[in-house]
């Protein structure tokens, strides 16, 4: 017979598949965010700041679908 009021360890969860595109996702962001805003002020070249803030801009969008993708399943 099992105690009920015994403390025992949770079994660990299952890792999710892809948990680890989040946090990059944020990284990149970060990072070209700050790249956009550095290079827009301090180069007269605008193609660069241009790129950077592309990326930027893409890795919102991938890091918005995902958390709509995943929202239901949490």
């Amino acid at each position: 017979m099992t105690d009920p009021y015994r403390i025992t360890e949770a079994p660990a969860a299952p890792k999710k598949p892809g948990s680890l595109l989040r946090p990059l996702l944020w990284l990149a962001f970060f990072v070209t965010t700050a790249a956009n805003v550095t290079l827009s002020t301090a180069t007269d070249n605008q193609w660069i700041s241009s790129a950077f803030g592309l990326v930027a801009a893409l890795c919102a969008v991938v890091l918005i679908a995902h958390h709509r993708r995943n929202r239901a399943r949490s």
